[in-house]
Order: C-alpha cells, then structure tokens, then sequence
C-alpha cells in the first residue's frame, strides 16, 4: 500500500529521522517502520501529526502488531514502548 500525500509530506519534512533509508525509498516506507523512528527519535509535536494523518486507531494496531511480531523484543525505546503501551490502551481503544 502506498502512503498518503499528506503522509509522504511529513517524511519528507523528517526525512533525517530515516538516515538508512535511501531517498527514493523514504516516502513509502511501511507504516510501522515511520512509526517505529517518530516515537524514538522525532518531538511529541511531529508524532501528534502523525497520528492527526494516519489515525490513532491504525497506528496503535502497527504499533502492537510490532510489538507481537517480535516477542517482547523490538526497537522501540524501552521507556518509550511503555509510554505508548499506555497511551495507546487509553486513547485508542
């Protein structure tokens, strides 16, 4: 599936938050990847953004499909993973 315009637009505007990624691949990144980096590595106000384009609801679903894919281990910032654990349960359930 390919990204929103209003989503390519934001990675491009944090496009050194994917410094691995080759330019001609950034913008459609997965949905999990872009949300794994905005939560460890880009301000509350860029992650609020986010969630405003991808909705809430899909990037709790990609968040906890990740962190069930791979076992209690994942990339996430240990404080971080508990942070969003927490605001995901209250606010998109």
């Amino acid at each position: 599936m390919e990204n929103s315009p209003e989503l390519k637009a934001l990675i491009r505007e944090n496009a050194h938050l994917f410094w691995y990624s080759k330019d001609s691949e950034k913008e459609n990144l997965p949905l999990p990847v872009v949300l794994e980096f905005f939560i460890n590595y880009a301000g509350k106000e860029t992650i609020k953004e986010l969630f405003a384009i991808v909705g809430i609801k899909a990037a709790a679903a990609a968040f906890y499909e990740q962190l069930k894919t791979q076992k209690g281990r994942s990339n996430y910032i240990p404080e971080l993973r508990n942070f969003f654990t927490l605001y995901f349960n209250k606010y998109a359930s």
